[in-house]
């Protein structure tokens, strides 16, 4: 299920299930985001820290409903940190296939995307959120663009940095991942139940090395292999991970591959770096690790 995308002067609905809210800092994200011409609503709570790293999970889930039910919104952001997995249990999915919108994050944000898409069968995009219009260039302008305002097409991950095959071969399915500590996470979650072997799923999953060495990463691709969840990968694409060439990580990556038998890529283009590129979460995709291209096909 696709939404509609943002008119001119659309409004985006944000809240924030991650962490509190800095009143400063937000002001020059909702101001990049007004920039575009944009209006932006806040959640009741977006500023509450109920439970002293955020407000509590009702109050957080209570936003997010909002938002959704709001017709006067047509996409909603949030950023991420920690915690947002707590809001899972109190989402209406149903209210969000009755009043589908563009929903976008990367980060903690996950889980929510993941358990929504799951739930509800919505398209989600992550890889965009209100931090990246603080200092929003143009590659992330452009993404934002192709992914959720009318008159633009998004066709495919758009390359604006290098991208390293580490096992050739081709493969269709469907687009679903995330950051991996959390994606390891939700493999086995009751929201999450991402089982279709006969669709298959292209994963795209990333870290970065202020938060974790390679070991982690590997941990967490072992823990993702070893549930029932791997027969259904068909291809991996791992985002940014250092501004340095990571061997180790490379070396994980591809033996991933080959224990697979599935292509692999490494790109700069979307993750915690400098670039936002945005993958949309239930959308199904071409990925051909040779020619080094994600292409959208619907």
């Amino acid at each position: 299920m696709l939404a509609k995308r943002l008119s001119e002067n659309g409004t985006i609905g944000i809240f924030s299930p991650c962490h509190v809210a800095n009143p400063e800092r937000y002001a020059s994200q909702i101001a990049g985001i007004e920039q575009m011409g944009f209006k932006v609503k806040l959640g009741d709570n977006f500023y509450k820290d109920t439970w002293g790293y955020a407000a509590s999970a009702e109050e957080r889930a209570d936003d997010f409903n909002k938002l959704v039910a709001d017709k006067s919104i047509g996409a909603i952001l949030f950023n991420g940190g920690n915690g947002a997995a707590e809001i899972l249990p109190y989402i209406d999915y149903d209210s969000i296939r009755q009043n589908p919108k563009r929903i976008g994050s990367y980060s903690d944000g996950t889980s929510i995307l993941n358990a929504i898409h799951a739930q509800s069968g919505l398209v989600v995009y992550y890889g965009t959120s209100p931090h990246v219009f603080e200092d929003l260039r143009h590659y992330d302008y452009m993404e934002f663009c192709n992914h959720f305002v009318e008159g633009y097409t998004a066709r495919q991950l758009e390359q604006s940095s290098r991208r390293i095959t580490l096992n050739g071969g081709r493969c269709e399915g469907t687009l679903i991942g995330g950051y991996t500590t959390l994606f390891a996470m939700m493999v086995a979650n009751k929201y999450h139940n991402y089982i279709d072997q006969a669709l298959g799923y292209v994963l795209f999953l990333e870290s970065h090395e202020k938060y974790g060495k390679p070991g982690l990463t590997a941990e967490e691709l072992a823990f993702i292999e070893q549930t029932p969840f791997i027969k259904c990968v068909k291809g991996l694409v791992f985002g940014h991970y250092s501004t340095d060439e990571p061997y180790d990580l490379f070396k994980c990556l591809k033996r991933f591959g080959e224990r697979h038998g599935i292509p692999v890529l490494y790109t700069d283009d979307y993750g915690h770096g400098t670039r936002h590129g945005i993958l949309p979460i239930g959308l199904k995709a071409e990925f051909d690790a040779d020619k080094q291209s994600i292409e959208f096909l619907n």
